[in-house]
């Protein structure tokens, strides 16, 4: 497996900074989606519009999302960061100062389709730009952040905008987006960098019409598949199908692709992209069928629906962070299953719960299920853009954000359309009103179930898939060892055990000249780095008086000399860097010189497979001393080569 990406040099506030700028513009992405579904009432009434037409503000949003996320890639490496993502939000707010604003229902629904051209630019952006400054040990935390925030943000929207509209009109949801889009455009601008490595890619228009046609074309076919047209729906798949068809063979002939097919070629990645999918697809059916049932069969008020979604939704805030850092520290071999598992029993149980009074229990056995999509969601996209290299890195973005949209689409359809359809036959059947919403509801259950089950079997193929890829690449780079960082990494390595003291550490310093060392625990995996700039830290922070070592030195501050005594008892790794960015020995060079060059090292410890052992030291003197003797080695076959021919 390739390295994950490493913090560029960006200070770590400000790279916390532009991560929160960038899960803000996927939270308020996401959140636009849904938004407005609570309104649709109203603005049939002020509109004199159907329930068909009125769809369209979320079923013409999605598509138009969708088939903006392959240009994201393109403009990303055209464009400086900041600059482009402060168009691409202004975009967004101009289209919810229009919409706000709209006389007609086609003026509305031109500025809900401009929001989502923002949606389908800003979301891969935001991912884009978290990928460029996470640090490899924290990129689990941060994806469980925007995964976090884009799960959150639509389901959040419907319970907000609920509240919203007992108090005022609908078009008072516009207005608040874009108030709190323009406080994000703000943001941005004052805080974000380019992070970006920037050239002039080629926007290719008939790549562009071709996934434009291909996923309309599908999508919409998905979704007018339960809705009485489903001669229509299949044509309109076909010609979807055949589109993406002649896309992929567009993609493989020319220069520069509008999506660069090589992340298909990696398994692991595919099945990554293929759980995360399922993952959202969970959340966007829930989120529809939960309120619509309450709604139908309980009399439920569409806020007092939304609501029963909200614990759930605000630990998910919560979780999806822990649920990151879980994946950093152990990976996904087991969470994602078991995040699958949870969600496939507890929303079973809300099935049968269903067919009960108490609401408080049916909201309570939604929490854990919706809770367990924090398990699925950040880890499977973690999973999945771990498995790429630098170069394809941003077009398995774009993949992703695409899946994120596809997954919307097909979730909210499918479940709506076996709600309606099985709803629709026990009531022709003789049914009582209640009990075919009850089956049709526990029909649209059985989706998520099937969809969870699914889930687990892809969480154990991944983890197979990925273990297979890195035997390859092992037996790929031992063949050719001269280009990988076991050709040139120091492997007499002076390491401390977890169990060591400071002073017995300072020791191996001064005796072997060295200013760090990495720290490992019993198994020879990496436990810590501790380093003397970590021990000065230290005592700067709990001796402020005490300076510097050499006044210790020369006897000269009782002080220090006191603070180094408080120091010499204490364990290691109460001094140590936990969070140590590492390299896998397969590495290529060019990647080892790219991790320290963008983190701002000297020196990386080397290990052997995911959570393995410590094999190695990779240092800049290393790298350096090879560039020198690759240089004079050519410069002697030139000499020599003149040589030759003059003679």
């Amino acid at each position: 497996m390739p390295p994950s990406q490493t913090t560029p040099v960006h200070s770590q506030r400000r790279a916390v900074w532009m991560i929160a700028v960038a899960a803000a513009a996927a939270f308020l992405a996401t959140f636009n989606e849904t938004f407005l579904n609570v309104a649709f009432t109203p603005i049939m009434a002020d509109f004199n519009v159907d329930v068909n037409t009125v769809q369209w503000l979320t079923t013409g949003y999605l598509l138009v999302a969708a088939v903006f996320v392959p240009v994201s890639n393109v403009l990303y490496h055209r464009f400086p960061t900041r600059p482009l993502f402060v168009a691409v939000v202004a975009i967004m707010v101009v289209g919810s100062v229009v919409g706000a604003l709209a006389p007609t229902f086609g003026v509305l629904l031109i500025a809900r389709l401009l929001q989502a051209i923002g949606t389908g630019l800003l979301t891969p952006i935001g991912m884009n730009i978290t990928l460029a400054v996470s640090p490899r040990e924290k990129l689990g935390l941060n994806m469980g952040i925007m995964a976090a925030m884009t799960t959150l943000g639509p389901s959040l929207a419907i319970v907000l905008s609920g509240a919203l509209l007992t108090v005022a009109p609908w078009t008072t949801l516009m207005w608040v987006f874009g108030g709190l889009t323009l406080l994000v455009l703000i943001a941005g601008g004052i805080i974000l960098r380019n992070v970006a490595a920037l050239g002039r890619p080629v926007l290719d228009i008939l790549s562009f019409l071709l996934v434009a046609i291909g996923l309309v074309g599908i999508l919409y076919g998905v979704s007018a598949a339960f809705g009485g047209a489903a001669l229509y729906a299949g044509i309109s798949a076909v010609v979807g199908l055949i589109a993406m068809w002649l896309f992929v063979i567009r993609q493989r002939r020319i220069e520069h692709p509008l999506i660069d097919l090589r992340p298909f070629s990696n398994a692991p990645f595919v099945i990554g992209v293929l759980m995360t999918m399922l993952g959202l697809v969970f959340v966007f059916a829930m989120n529809v069928i939960i309120p619509l049932f309450l709604q139908s069969a309980r009399d439920m008020s569409p806020l007092g629906a939304s609501l029963t979604l909200a614990p759930g939704i605000l630990l998910t805030v919560v979780a999806g962070p822990l649920a990151g850092r879980l994946f950093d520290r152990h990976g996904g071999r087991w969470s994602i299953p078991l995040g699958f598992l949870i969600m496939a029993i507890f929303v079973t149980l809300v099935g049968v719960a269903a067919g009960y009074s108490s609401i408080l229990l049916f909201g309570l056995l939604y929490v854990p299920a919706v809770l367990a999509t924090a398990l699925v969601i950040g880890p499977s996209q973690t999973f999945a853009l771990s498995q790429l290299d630098r170069e394809t890195s941003p077009h398995g973005v774009t993949v992703v954000s695409t899946s994120f949209q596809i997954a919307g689409c097909v979730g909210t359809s499918l479940a709506a359309g076996i709600y309606g359809a099985l709803t629709a036959s026990n009531i022709n059947a003789g049914n009582s009103e209640v009990d075919s919403l009850l089956t049709g509801f526990r029909g649209a259950v059985a989706l998520v179930v099937i969809t969870s089950i699914i889930g687990i079997i892809l969480a154990f193929l991944a983890h197979r898939s990925a273990q297979s890829q890195r035997s390859a690449e092992t037996a790929q780079a031992a063949q050719s060892q001269d280009n990988t960082v076991e050709s040139i990494m120091k492997t007499d390595v002076y390491a401390l055990s977890s169990d060591q003291t400071v002073l017995s550490a300072l020791q191996t310093f001064a005796e072997r000249g060295i200013s760090g060392a990495p720290i490992l625990n019993a198994d020879g995996s990496l436990a810590g780095f501790l380093s003397d700039g970590d021990v000065m830290r230290y005592l700067s922070a709990t001796h402020p008086s005490s300076t510097s070592i050499y006044s210790y030195a020369i006897g000269a501050d009782d002080d220090l000399a006191q603070a180094m005594s408080d120091l010499a008892g204490l364990n290691v790794m109460k001094l140590a860097t936990r969070d140590v960015l590492t390299i896998d020995v397969s590495s290529s060079i060019p990647d080892a010189v790219a991790a320290l060059s963008d983190a701002n090292i000297k020196k990386v410890p080397v290990i052997r497979g995911e959570n393995g052992p410590v094999v190695g030291i990779m240092s800049r003197s290393a790298i350096n001393r090879l560039a020198i003797a690759s240089y004079l080695n050519s410069r002697d076959e030139l000499l020599q080569m003149a040589d030759a021919t003059a003679n």
